[in-house]
């Protein structure tokens, strides 16, 4: 997706990017400001009017209106941006989501930025989000908006055009009588602008004013139609798991013209998000933490099994293991030749793909259960994906300790090492944000574990001690229960084994880990030969 030369933002620290000063650089980069609207016509033209005054060069910059089906039908008004276009959404759908959707499946930009329909933008609100997408294309960038009231009446389109070319839009209303947005720009404030937030900064991703490279956008799916609202949020976890970076532009400045739904009514507004976004948010945890024992649209942890080349058993004993992991939400893609199962005669017990066809067969019918020919580069929308060899199973709660030693420190990946007969096999906890980050800006050749750790950060740990037993070793199921004491008994010497790994980070495998796993393999394999 990136150029060899795009930069590198470590985890959401872009304050290693440089962008240029408003007004003293020269553009390159299209842009289609897609703007979804339902009926207030009078807003509309207010939008629209603030539009045509923009800074960024009116060559580069498309306006998209997508009248999601008002009566009487959205009309444009007399002061546009010279290149804007009206649509209308079909009878396929409705919603925020829909006509975005709509708006950007049409838009020719090389970016898009979504505007509502009830907001005023600053003369240099398009360029001030713009100069940070002509630096990587990796970038979600996030417009600033006063919610404000009017007593009187809103101004005129002509009073907005004038105010906003004349460089005086700060005064169409009393600043004092506006209203921040507050737990976002709280947010922000309390992160140093998000370059402190890490992983979780898509939750500012409100798309009242927003914008993503179209690439981007693509790579990530696009709006969600089915949601009718949240569909912002939403959108930003997806691109979070592209890799994006989330920057808050303060020179974005907006009038957002009466309050936000959540200023309105948080309370039903929450009521109504939680059982479509818990399906699509993985890492709301509390939210999936009250519907234990169900299973979700978007796993946490998806574990990747090869069954290529290997024994039913051992497959059936990894997949089982995770299947009563206690992380309620894991899923298994297992990685085999499924297309070369044919139906034809065969001899069932000489038959050469026998442990393919009962790998297929003993986990077909579970819905956490995805059978692929090959592993796809990352486990997105999945948040974490663990590459597992098959034949090592994971204790009953290692998913969840791997996945609590990740968050700490914002890790992009924590390697275990596994010593087995002569050679040293490792199993890979990998955050999908920092995959899809390294993937988008390595170079030519390069290792792509060094760029993980140079964007987020990796650690290695001795896997046999913290998470996973070879299968012949591990506990049946029946067992679990009585075994929970047991491990419980372990837990504060696994804190102190996380406080430990969260002290210092190391990139290779540490020299004594590489030494003990080595004995540990002979000291196996001598035991072989003597019995």
């Amino acid at each position: 997706m990136s150029a060899p030369e795009a930069p590198r933002v470590r985890h959401n620290d872009y304050g290693t990017l440089a962008p240029p000063e408003i007004g003293e650089w020269e553009p390159r980069l299209s842009v289609s400001v897609v703007i979804p609207a339902y009926g207030n016509q009078e807003k509309l033209d207010l939008t629209l009017a603030s539009l045509a005054a923009q800074t960024y060069p009116s060559r580069l910059l498309e306006v998209v209106v997508v009248d999601d089906g008002s009566a009487p039908p959205l009309r444009l008004p007399e002061i546009v941006p010279e290149r804007t276009r009206l649509l209308r959404t079909g009878g396929d759908g409705w919603g925020r989501a829909h006509a975005c959707r709509t708006g950007s499946l049409a838009a020719d930009g090389d970016v898009v930025h979504w505007l509502d329909a009830d907001l005023i933008a600053f003369p240099e609100h398009v360029e001030a989000q713009l100069r940070w997408h002509h630096l990587a294309d990796y970038l979600a960038v996030l417009g600033y908006k006063r919610f404000v009231e009017a007593d009187e009446g809103w101004p005129t389109p002509q009073a907005v055009f004038d105010a906003v070319e004349g460089g005086s839009a700060e005064k169409l209303f009393d600043l004092d009588r506006s209203r921040r947005h507050e737990w976002v720009e709280d947010m922000i404030d309390a992160t140093d602008g998000l370059r402190r937030h890490g992983s979780r900064s898509f939750r500012v991703h409100v798309g009242a004013t927003a914008s993503v490279h179209a690439s981007l956008l693509t790579a990530a799916g696009g709006m969600d139609d089915s949601l009718v609202l949240g569909e912002d949020v939403e959108l930003g976890y997806r691109l979070a798991q592209r890799g994006a970076v989330f920057v808050p532009e303060p020179e974005a400045r907006s009038w957002h013209l009466g309050p936000s739904t959540q200023m309105r009514d948080e309370e039903r507004l929450t009521r109504h998000n939680e059982p479509y976004l818990s399906h699509r948010l993985p890492m709301h945890r509390d939210w999936r933490h009250r519907g234990t024992g169900r299973q979700w649209l978007v796993p946490c942890v998806d574990v990747v099994v090869e069954a290529r080349g290997r024994p039913h058993e051992e497959v059936r004993a990894t997949v089982g293991a995770v299947l009563a992991s206690t992380l309620p939400d894991a899923a298994v893609t297992i990685v085999g030749p499924w297309s070369e199962l044919g139906d034809e005669r065969r001899a069932p017990l000489d038959d050469p793909l026998l442990d393919l066809r009962l790998t297929r067969a003993a986990f077909r019918h579970d819905g956490r259960v995805t059978f692929a020919e090959e592993a796809a580069p990352t486990s997105a929308p999945a948040p974490f994906r663990l590459t597992c060899p098959p034949g090592w199973a994971p204790t009953f709660d290692a998913l969840q300790r791997l996945l609590e030693l990740a968050e700490t420190e914002d890790f992009g990946a924590v390697l275990l090492a596994l010593p087995e007969a002569a050679e040293l096999k490792v199993a890979r906890f990998e955050r999908t944000a920092a995959v899809a980050r390294a993937l988008a800006v390595r170079t030519d050749g390069e290792d792509l574990d060094d760029v993980v750790y140079a964007t987020y950060g990796s650690v290695w740990i001795d896997g046999t001690e913290w998470a996973l037993v070879p299968a012949a070793d591990a506990a049946p199921p029946s067992r679990r229960t009585e075994d929970l004491l047991t491990w419980k008994k372990r837990a504060e010497r696994w804190e102190a084994e996380t406080d430990r790994l969260r002290r210092k980070l190391r990139a290779p495998l540490s020299t004594k880990l590489l030494e003990a796993s080595r004995r540990r393999a002979s000291s196996l394999s001598r035991r072989k030969e003597s019995r």
